[in-house]
This record gives structure tokens, sequence and C-alpha cells, in this order.
């Protein structure tokens, strides 16, 4: 088993974008560790104060589906192509909006990451 790290673009959305026309994407690091958790991702935003949230691998897996949440969590689908996951903490809310097809490669290659080795 090891552990699989893939970066993604996706849009921070805040009040100020529903204003602009296009958002520039950012960069944003997907982690899954088995060793550590094999059931939860993490997901680092940038910024001056980093932020990494971890969360259950099924919740974003369902979340690509139909709305789905748990706990500071929420992910949901957004159109055809888009996902969106929302991230409750002390400072906030933050909103990113992720292609779908990021993180479904995200998904396959945890899923390829955990599977018992095979001789």
């Amino acid at each position: 088993m090891s552990a699989v790290e893939q970066y993604a673009r996706a849009h921070i959305v805040t009040d100020a974008d529903i204003l602009a026309e296009e958002q520039d994407a950012v960069p944003v690091i997907l982690r899954y560790d088995p060793e550590i958790d094999p059931r939860s991702v993490r997901v680092r935003l940038p910024g001056r104060e980093a932020h990494e949230w971890t969360f259950s691998r099924s919740l974003l897996e369902q979340g690509l589906r139909a709305p789905a949440g748990s706990g500071e969590i929420r992910v949901w689908p957004c159109g055809r192509v888009q996902a969106v996951v929302e991230f409750h903490s002390a400072q906030g809310v933050s909103v990113v909006q992720f292609e779908t097809k990021a993180l479904m490669r995200f998904l396959r290659r945890t899923y390829l990451a955990a599977a018992p080795a095979r001789r």
C-alpha cells in the first residue's frame, strides 16, 4: 500500500467571485495515506495559513453523485462536470469548486493504493 498525492486545480468561491467574470484556479493538494487512515482523504487549500481538512473517502465519493455531508464537510455535484466541496471551520466557510474528473481520478488512485498487492 502506498500514499497518493495529487495536485488539482480548483476555484475557491467567494462573494466577490459572484461579480467577477472569471476566477483564477488555485492549486489544491489531495492526499490519501492508507497507512495513516485507509478510510479518509485530506484536502489542503493554499494560502498564508494553509488549511487542511480530513474526511471520509466515502463522503467524497457519495457527494459526486448526490449532495452529501458530515460534520464540517459538504460535497455535491454542480452540473455535469463540476463538484463543490464546502469546508466549515471556526474561521468561516470555504467553498471550493473542482472538476469532477480530477476528483474521480484521485478516488480511483486511492482504491488502487489501498488494494492488496497481488503476486
